[in-house]
């Protein structure tokens, strides 16, 4: 078995451990963090063992294609989150928050 036959390469910038929606990029953020094999197992326990180690593996033969994955991902995110940020919020969260800034007014005229 080739470590290759552990994950799905959806698109270049997506690649999953085959049979999970868990990307390769959760385990080596963990990895990254300190996490041991055991310990990344606890935070995503519905992989085993096997495919954590094949995952570091993975990493760890193909470091420096695997970090610029990790910061396009990261990239990624943060302009997502950017782009969230900016956005105009729906009338829902509007509303939600005249609601709540009105209860926190009428809590500071009862004081």
């Amino acid at each position: 078995m080739q470590l290759e036959d552990y994950f799905e390469f959806l698109h270049p910038d997506d690649i999953r451990i085959k049979g999970h929606r868990i990307g390769i990029d959760d385990v080596i953020d963990y990895y990254l963090q300190g996490y041991s094999p055991e310990q990344i197992l606890e935070e995503l326990p519905t992989l085993n063992l096997e495919k954590v180690h094949a995952t570091i593996t993975y990493y760890l033969h193909n470091r420096a294609e695997m970090d610029a994955y990790m910061l396009r991902l990261a990239r990624w995110r943060e302009e997502r989150y950017q782009e969230w940020l900016a956005a105009e919020p729906s009338p829902v969260v509007k509303r939600i928050r005249a609601i709540k800034a009105q209860r926190e007014q009428e809590l500071l005229n009862r004081l």
